[in-house]
This record gives C-alpha cells, sequence and structure tokens, in this order.
C-alpha cells in the first residue's frame, strides 16, 4: 500500500483499522485538497484472513469509501450513480488493479436550508462504498500477498474524478505539491 503513488492533491495518512473484521487489518485515510479547500475525502481498509473468506472469494479485501461534494443539479441525475460506480471501475482498470468480487453502493444526499437558514446555497454530496478482492499473487506462498500500489492509486484517482479534478495525461507526472504527502502513503 505505502508504494503507491497518488496525485500531490491527495493528503493520504494512515489511520488505525478495524479490528474485528480480520485478523490482520491496515487503512489509509485521504483528502483532496487544491488551494487549501478540501474537496472530497475517503478511506481505503485491507482486510486479510489467511484462512479466506467466501463471501469475498480470497484472503485479501479491499473496503473504499470516497465522497465528494457535487453540483445539486446532479444529484438528481438520473444516470449519477451509474457514472459514480464507473469512476471507480474505471480507476481500476486504467491501473491495472485486478480484482474479483466486486460489490457497493453509490448514493446521493442533497440538503436544503429553512427558517433561520434559508439564506444559505443548498449542498450534495456523492459517496462511492465498494469493495473487491484484489487478485495478482499466489496465495499460497505465505506472506505473498497481492501488489496494492494499484489499487491505492485506483481510489485516489476515484477521489479526484469525485471531485472534479482533470484526469492527468498518460506518460504525465503530476509535481508533488509544497505541503507534499501525509503520512506513509504516498
Amino acid at each position: 500500500m505505502h508504494r503507491a503513488r497518488l496525485r500531490p492533491e491527495v493528503l493520504c495518512e494512515e489511520m488505525p483499522a478495524p479490528q474485528r473484521i480480520a485478523p490482520y487489518s491496515s487503512a489509509l485515510s485521504a483528502d483532496v485538497t487544491v488551494d487549501d479547500i478540501d474537496l472530497g475525502s475517503g478511506r481505503l481498509i485491507l482486510l486479510h484472513d489467511p484462512a479466506g473468506n467466501d463471501a469475498w472469494d480470497g484472503t485479501f479485501r479491499c473496503v473504499a469509501y470516497a465522497r465528494a461534494e457535487i453540483d445539486s443539479d446532479l444529484s438528481t441525475d438520473q444516470l449519477i450513480a451509474e457514472v459514480g460506480w464507473s469512476w471507480l471501475t474505471d480507476a481500476l482498470e486504467a491501473h491495472g488493479a485486478a480484482y474479483t468480487a466486486i460489490s457497493g453502493t453509490v448514493t446521493t444526499v442533497s440538503t436544503a436550508s429553512f427558517g433561520s437558514m434559508a439564506d444559505e446555497d443548498g449542498t450534495a454530496q456523492l459517496e462511492v462504498r465498494a469493495s473487491w478482492t484484489p487478485l495478482g499473487a499466489d496465495e499460497t506462498v505465505p506472506g505473498q500477498g497481492p501488489d496494492l500500489a494499484p489499487h491505492v492509486e485506483a481510489w485516489g484517482e476515484l477521489m479526484c474524478t469525485a471531485v472534479g479534478l482533470p484526469p492527468v495525461p498518460e506518460g504525465v507526472t503530476a509535481m508533488p505539491s509544497r505541503r507534499g504527502q501525509r503520512g506513509a502513503a504516498h
């Protein structure tokens, strides 16, 4: 997970991982920040159960969450959920993150203000919650797991796409920001 290269707008750090879901776990949290404004956030949790899990179809599981503010008009678009889901699957594909047993939800939430708050503009958010089993390693070899860098990079791209950042063209490397990355995942 620590070998992943994220865009400079993604400020990532380790966070405490859930302890009861699987014998081993690791977790990252991130904010997408442009000009010191947080535009979105997310979490990525890696679960590992050497005994395997039938629901996972493997011994590892990635659990991802991404949230972003969106234009209020988009929250009522009937295709926004499908588009939000495609951001995840396209990012996984673009980063070569092999996976199986993917599942999840895309939720839009809109708010309107009333009474003494009536002067405040309405807001809308899109949330993608997903999990998948990363593939790509011989899990019969102790200590050998899948290469997780492409999965972390895909999660970073999902967050950047959700907040509306343009994609970085292939072959171009984003320059580090002055603030750089937080924590060990960069």
